[in-house]
């Protein structure tokens, strides 16, 4: 089985501030999170956990399996999608022609990198190379994967497993701390 998780709350987070690969930690709230969610999926098996290197997506993962003997692999195609200058903007909805929001509100017109952002087609680059080299072999072995990882990484994961197009990229809504079975 395939399993992924987004990391748990972030002081960011609260006042939607852009993270992408900005290394921000939990806030007390994320621990408390990732301390529920470790109850919550006690019973539910992983073989091995690969994990965003970010702290945020580390601390929650360490959180998560802290007692069991799960090794977590730190692999730097699972950070956060990179939103180049615009890491760090605060409401970003909320500034008019902000040149981000296409990304978000209608990705499939996001084909450019703005402002030295990734482009999708970097994104699905790198955890594309990642699925086929790290988990697929894991997931032909009977093995059970957890990805720990963030909002727009773990989307675009969850696309290419479940072959959706672009345009759909956000539905899923990836939310900290919930457990999502892929396959």
């Amino acid at each position: 089985m395939l399993y992924i998780i987004r990391h748990g709350q972030t002081d960011w987070n609260i006042i939607h501030k852009l993270q992408g690969r900005s290394d921000i930690p939990l806030n007390e709230n994320g621990r408390r999170m990732a301390e529920e969610a470790a109850r919550e999926y006690a019973n539910v098996h992983f073989d091995i956990c690969f994990c965003s290197p970010l702290i945020r997506a580390v601390e929650t993962a360490e959180i998560l399996l802290r007692g069991r003997d799960v090794p977590i692999i730190k692999d730097d195609r699972l950070m956060e999608m990179c939103f180049g200058d615009f890491e760090g903007t605060e409401e970003i909805f909320q500034i008019p022609d902000c040149p981000i929001k296409p990304l978000f509100l209608e990705p499939e017109s996001y084909t450019e990198s703005v402002g030295g952002a990734e482009t999708f087609e970097e994104l699905f680059a790198r955890t594309g190379a990642f699925l086929k080299e790290k988990v697929d072999p894991l997931l032909a072995e009977g093995r059970d994967v957890l990805i720990v990882g963030h909002g727009a990484m773990n989307s675009s994961i969850v696309c290419q497993i479940r072959n959706l197009p672009i345009r759909d990229f956000w539905k899923e809504g990836i939310e900290n701390c919930k457990l999502k079975k892929l396959k």
